[in-house]
C-alpha cells in the first residue's frame, strides 16, 4: 500500500474499518481538520465552542466509521462537513431556547468578560478587518452567508457545496454571485475599506 499520506481518503476508512488502523484515521482527521474546523468557527463565531463542535463532529464520525454505517465512498470531507453544518444547527437551536443576558448597550455580557483578557487589545486591532467581514456577512440572507462560508473559509468546490447543503451547482453559483453583489452595495453603502 502507498504511504498513508498519499492514501485516497477511501483506502484509509477501509484501513481503519478492516484492520483497526489508527494511524490512518489520524491522517484522515489531520488532512482535513482545518477545513472542518475553520467552518464551523465560522459558524458559530466562538473558539471554544468551535472546538467543542469540532470534536463531537469527529466523535460521530469514529463512531459512524467504527461501525461501518459509513456510505459517501470518495466523498469523505462533504459529508463530514455535512455533520459539522448539521451540529451546528443543532446548537443553534438549542441556543435559541436559552435566553442571553444583555448589557445596556445590548451586547452579550459573557463577550464582554471576554475582552478583558490579557493581550486582546492587539488581537482586537489585528482582527478588525475580519470583524467587518464577519459582520457584513451576518446581514447577508443565510443561504448567500453559507455559500460564501463554505466556499471561501472552508475552501470548498461548488459541486462539494451543492452536495453539503443540498442544492444544485447553479443555486450555489447564484447564490454566490448574489451575496458578493449584496457584500459590494453594503461597502459601498458604509464606505467600508478593508
Amino acid at each position: 500500500m502507498k504511504t498513508l499520506d498519499q492514501a485516497s481518503d477511501l483506502q484509509l476508512i477501509r484501513a481503519f474499518q478492516e484492520a483497526g488502523d489508527m494511524q490512518s484515521l489520524e491522517t484522515l482527521i489531520n488532512r482535513y481538520k482545518d477545513k472542518i474546523y475553520s467552518s464551523i468557527l465560522f459558524f458559530v463565531k466562538d473558539t471554544y465552542l468551535a472546538e467543542d463542535l469540532f470534536q463531537d463532529v469527529f466523535i460521530k464520525i469514529i463512531d459512524t466509521l467504527r461501525n461501518k454505517r459509513y456510505t459517501e465512498e470518495g466523498k469523505f470531507l462533504p459529508w463530514a462537513l455535512r455533520i459539522a453544518h448539521n451540529l451546528c444547527v443543532d446548537y443553534f437551536r438549542k441556543v435559541k431556547r436559552t435566553p442571553t443576558i444583555k448589557t445596556s448597550e445590548n451586547k452579550d455580557i459573557f463577550e464582554m468578560i471576554n475582552l478583558a483578557e490579557p493581550g486582546m487589545d492587539s488581537k482586537m486591532m489585528q482582527g478588525q478587518s475580519h470583524d467587518r467581514v464577519r459582520k457584513m456577512l451576518d446581514l447577508l440572507p443565510e443561504e448567500q452567508r453559507e455559500i460564501i462560508v463554505l466556499r471561501h473559509y472552508a475552501n470548498m468546490s461548488f459541486k462539494e457545496i451543492a452536495q453539503v447543503t443540498n442544492c444544485s451547482i447553479n443555486t450555489a453559483l447564484g447564490r454566490m454571485r448574489y451575496g458578493l453583489i449584496n457584500l459590494r452595495k453594503m461597502m459601498v453603502e458604509k464606505q467600508i475599506a478593508l
